[in-house]
C-alpha cells in the first residue's frame, strides 16, 4: 500500500505545471549501436587454430562447386580443381578477405533508413524464408502473396526492424513472375534497404532494374552503396550448389551485398562439438567471401553463420540452446579475426508462439547481443524452425527487440540524474510517485511497452483476461489496418510498371538450377 509523502520542500506550484509542458519519450531505433563489449568462449590461440584448420578443410578437403564459371574464377586465381572439386591455397584466401570491405553502406528508398553495416551496427531483420503463415484469426496457411505484403507491412512497421527480406514466400505467384510481385511489394510499400534472392541471374537481374527505375536511380547511383541485399547458403557440409554460386557472382559483379550463411548444425550436417562445427561454417563461409572477391575486388560481403545443434534423438534442428549461444559467441570472434562484419540468427523450434518460442529467440537475442553480431536475422516472427511465419509472435518478438535497443541509450551518472533532492525529499517508508525528480520525468523516464500488460489480476479480469498473444492479435491487426504507404510509394509502382508487364509478356524469368 502506497504511503503519502511529507514533502521536506515546498514545490507545489513547479508540480502543478502542465503535462503538456513536460518532455515526450522519444526513441529512434534506427541507428543502433552495440552497447556491451563482445563476450568470447574461446581463446585468441584456439580462433586462430580454428581459423587455420578450416583454411586446411578448403586447401586440402576442397569444395565442392556446382557452378562451371565459378569453378573456373577458382582455377584462374590459381586454385586446383578437380572434376568439381575445388582446393584454394589459404593464399588466394587472404589475399580475398584484404579486399571485402570492413564497412557497407546500405541505401534505402528513405535516405534516413540508410544503414552502416559493420562491425558495432546491431541490426534486425524479421524471420525469413517461411513457406506458412499463421494467426490466430485465420490458423496455419500456406504463403500467398497476401501474406508476403501483410509481412512486409508489419516489418516497416517497427523502427527496430532494419531491414527487409521475404518473411513469407508467395506460393500463389507463378515461379517465374514471383520476383515481379515482391520486388514491386518492397517498393510500393516499404522504404528499408531491400533484399533480393539469388535465384538465378535473369531474375536478380530484373529485380535489380526494378530498383533502378522505381527510384530513378542511374548506373552511378545504383553502384555507389548497397540496394539489395541477398543470404547465400552454403550446402552443409562443403558444397556450393549453382544458384547460390552464380547469386555471389552477380551480386559482386554489380556491387550488391551477398550474406553468406552456412547453416551447420551440429550432429548432422557438421560436427557434434562447438568447435568442429564452427571450423565447417568457417570453411565455407570464407570460400564463399574468396569467390566474391575474385569476381569483384571490393565487392560488398558480409561473414556469416547460422549454426546450432539437433536433437539427437529426433534430428531435428534446436534453436536458443545452450550450444546455439556458444556458436554465435565463437562466430563473432572469427569474424572479428578476420576483421569482417557478419550476420548470426536467431530461430525457434516451437511450433506456436508460447513460453518455448519465447524463450528459444531471446536467448538466441542474447547470443547475438553477446557475439556483437551486425545482423541477427529471424528476430521477429520465425516458429516451427522457420516453416512458419507467426503474425502474433512478431509483435511478442519486437517487444523482445525494443528492449534489447533499449539497453543501447546508456544511462547517466549526473548529480541531476543522481536527485540527491529527491532522495532527501522522502521519508524512510515514503515513496517517489510526488517528488519533483519524478514529476520533471515521468513521462519520458521507461520504456512504453507494445504488448505487455502491467496492470493487476483484477484490471487484467476485466479487461478480458487475455494473454500476450491474443493481445498481440490486436496489435497487428491494427497495425494492418492503420498502415500507410511511404511518400514514395505511388510514384515507384507506376515507374516500374512498363518494365514488369513487358517482362511478363517476354515470358519472365525462371530460376536458375
Amino acid at each position: 500500500m502506497l504511503r503519502e509523502n511529507k514533502p521536506r520542500r515546498s514545490g507545489g506550484r513547479r508540480r502543478a505545471q502542465s503535462d503538456a509542458a513536460k518532455p515526450v519519450r522519444t526513441t529512434d531505433y534506427v541507428n543502433l549501436r552495440h552497447p556491451f563489449q563482445p563476450q568470447t568462449v574461446f581463446s585468441d590461440d584456439e580462433i586462430a587454430n580454428i581459423h587455420n584448420t578450416a583454411l586446411r578443410v578448403i586447401e586440402e578437403l576442397g569444395i565442392k562447386v556446382l557452378l562451371p564459371e565459378a569453378r573456373n574464377t577458382f582455377q584462374k586465381a590459381g586454385a586446383r580443381v578437380e572434376d568439381e572439386m575445388v582446393y584454394a591455397g589459404r593464399d588466394i584466401v587472404t589475399a580475398a578477405l584484404q579486399t571485402a570491405p570492413a564497412s557497407i553502406r546500405l541505401r534505402a528508398a528513405n535516405p534516413k533508413r540508410a544503414l552502416n553495416y559493420e562491425n558495432g551496427a546491431m541490426l534486425f531483420m524479421a524471420g525469413a524464408g517461411c513457406p506458412n503463415a499463421t494467426d490466430l484469426n485465420r490458423g496455419r496457411r500456406a504463403g500467398d502473396l497476401e501474406a508476403y505484403v501483410e509481412t512486409l507491412k508489419l516489418a516497416q512497421t517497427y523502427d527496430v526492424i532494419h531491414m527487409l527480406g521475404p518473411c513469407v514466400e508467395p506460393q500463389d505467384v507463378p515461379i517465374q513472375f514471383r520476383h515481379y510481385e515482391m520486388m514491386r511489394a518492397q517498393l510500393t510499400h516499404c522504404d528499408k534497404p531491400m533484399f533480393v534472392y539469388s535465384r538465378g541471374s535473369e531474375q536478380v537481374s530484373d529485380s535489380f532494374e526494378m530498383i533502378r527505375l522505381a527510384l530513378n536511380l542511374s548506373m552511378d547511383d545504383f553502384t555507389d552503396g548497397v540496394w539489395a541485399t541477398t543470404v547465400i547458403n552454403s550446402n552443409s557440409p562443403r558444397m556450393l550448389d549453382i544458384p547460390m554460386a552464380q547469386g555471389l557472382i552477380d551480386f559482386a559483379a554489380a556491387g550488391q551485398m551477398s550474406i553468406i550463411t552456412p547453416f551447420c548444425l551440429a550432429g548432422a550436417m557438421a560436427p557434434i562439438t562447438v568447435a568442429g562445427a564452427l571450423t565447417l561454417q568457417h570453411a565455407e563461409a570464407l570460400t564463399g567471401i574468396t569467390l566474391a572477391q575474385l569476381t569483384r575486388a571490393g565487392a560488398p560481403i558480409s561473414y556469416g553463420g547460422f549454426s546450432s545443434n539437433v536433437d539427437m534423438k529426433s534430428g531435428s534442428p534446436a534453436f536458443g540452446t545452450p550450444e546455439h549461444i556458444k556458436m554465435q559467441i565463437g562466430a563473432g570472434q572469427l569474424a572479428r579475426h578476420i576483421g569482417l562484419p557478419w550476420r548470426s540468427a536467431t530461430g525457434a523450434a516451437s511450433n506456436a508462439a508460447d513460453m518455448q518460442a519465447a524463450n528459444e529467440t531471446n536467448m538466441a537475442i542474447w547470443g547475438g547481443a553477446m557475439a556483437n553480431a551486425t545482423l541477427t536475422v529471424h528476430a521477429a516472427g520465425w516458429l516451427e524452425g522457420g516453416l512458419s511465419f507467426g503474425y502474433e509472435k512478431f509483435i511478442n518478438d519486437v517487444e523482445a527487440l525494443q528492449t534489447m535497443a533499449e539497453l543501447c541509450v546508456k544511462p547517466v551518472g549526473s548529480d541531476a540524474e543522481i536527485g540527491f533532492d529527491a532522495l532527501a525529499e522522502v521519508d524512510p517508508g515514503g515513496h517517489f510517485f510526488a517528488t519533483q525528480h519524478t514529476m520533471d520525468r515521468y513521462q519520458s523516464a521507461f520504456y512504453a511497452p507494445l504488448v505487455s500488460d502491467l496492470t493487476n489480476l483484477g484490471a487484467w479480469t476485466e479487461a478480458g483476461a487475455k494473454t500476450s498473444t491474443q493481445r498481440a492479435t490486436d496489435i497487428w491487426t491494427q497495425n494492418l489496418a492503420e498502415f500507410k504507404d511511404p511518400e514514395h510509394g505511388a510514384s515507384a509502382a507506376s515507374n516500374i510498371e512498363a518494365f514488369v508487364e513487358t517482362r511478363r509478356q517476354q515470358g519472365g524469368a525462371f530460376p536458375q538450377e
